[in-house]
């Protein structure tokens, strides 16, 4: 069996080396950010199931961020980071990743789709990561922790320079994917380098993140609200202590952080159980998150300029009801090409050209990829 194309597809897929959890965890994010694009999400979330919805606002890109971070960890050695000497040429197809990644953002902005691409943010993340390859999980921890607690003070500061003004600016913006601040992410990502660094393969340590991720969530979001009376009248105070969805203020930033956390020991959890196998959709969707991301917001742009002549209608293909059927194409396809012919057909051109120019990394852990959600060797 295994000697098929097939059977070889499976075992990469489904095999001993890979944590499959870390797939359902991505499938969740991408589908997550499909559904912040697609459906009405503008409401204040609250004990109403009709407002649950909003839960994926922000919060699924904050958790593709972690979730990138772990990914970088997988593939420069996991618990044990590659020794000095290996670092060099793991920083290279990093970099060059980062770069190919830029360039498909810019390509996607191009298509005129009114969403903010990620993948640029992503880029420069990949680039600020290098730094802290060798680094081991209390570092990128305390790193990280430090950065979100920071960060957020200095955000709105950044926000309002002149740099952004004017088409220039929004130009730049786009280009280093400023909707998602790489001066506050890299708090996200490097917090998944830690996670990354940790053995997510034991029970204590899924545990642990479940309760660590629980524990920032009820801190984060709790202080918004006892905060929020203090920052009454005081515009940069309002800017910084808020967990409004994509405001990069300090309470979303620890909130939301510790809902990735949660989710993805939730989803680790999961996956020790029988509910790996009714989750294996949503799983093959994970595992080729470039792919994924890429493909909605492609489909998306055909649709909208066929039915509505304006790749940039966002009210028109949200009353088209594009994101039930688009959601629903996107699993079956990525479950058939996953369960048939592998890798996802980005992760697989991107690894091919950084294995042409740098070389292949022998040692890469196989339950990471690293293209956009960020893929390494399979």
């Amino acid at each position: 069996m295994t000697s098929s194309p097939i059977g070889r597809a499976w075992a990469r897929f489904d095999g001993p080396g890979r944590l499959v959890g870390i797939d359902l965890a991505r499938g969740l994010a991408v589908l997550g950010m499909l559904a912040a694009h697609l459906l009405d999400t503008d409401r204040r979330l609250t004990i109403d199931p009709d407002t649950w919805v909003t839960l994926v606002n922000g919060r699924s890109s904050i958790l593709f961020a972690t979730l990138a971070g772990v990914s970088i960890a997988l593939v420069t050695g996991g618990p044990r980071p590659l020794p000095p000497e290996r670092r060099p040429r793991a920083a290279a197809r990093l970099a060059l990743r980062g770069a190919l990644l830029w360039v498909i953002g810019m390509l996607l902005i191009a298509t005129g789709v009114p969403v903010y691409v990620i993948l640029p943010a992503y880029a420069l993340l990949f680039v600020l990561a290098l730094p802290f390859l060798g680094m081991r999980p209390r570092g990128l921890f305390a790193t990280a922790g430090a950065l979100a607690l920071v960060m957020p003070w200095i955000q709105p500061v950044l926000d309002a320079a002149p740099l952004w003004s004017g088409r220039a600016g929004a130009e730049i913006g786009a280009a280093l994917g400023w909707h998602y601040p790489f001066t506050v992410w890299i708090a996200y990502l490097l917090a998944g380098m830690g996670l990354g660094r940790l053995d997510l393969r034991r029970l204590e340590v899924q545990g642990a993140l479940v309760m660590a991720g629980g524990a920032l969530m009820l801190f984060g979001y709790g202080a918004a609200l006892f905060t929020a009376p203090a920052s009454v009248g005081n515009r940069y105070l309002a800017a910084v202590l808020t967990a409004e969805d994509h405001s990069q203020g300090l309470w979303e930033v620890v909130g939301s952080g510790g809902f990735a956390l949660v989710v993805i020991g939730v989803c680790l959890l999961v996956c020790r159980t029988p509910l790996r196998w009714p989750a294996v959709p949503l799983r093959a969707v994970g595992s080729m998150p470039l792919t994924a991301y890429v493909l909605q917001l492609v489909v998306w742009a055909i649709v909208a300029l066929v039915l509505l002549g304006d790749t940039g209608d966002l009210f028109g293909i949200r009353e088209a009801g594009l994101f039930v059927p688009l959601t629903v194409g996107l699993v079956i396809g990525c479950t058939v090409w996953a369960l048939t012919l592998g890798r996802g057909p980005l992760e697989w051109v991107i690894d091919t050209v950084v294995r042409l120019v740098v070389g292949r990394d022998r040692d890469a852990d196989t339950s990471a990829t690293v293209s956009g959600g960020v893929g390494g060797p399979r």
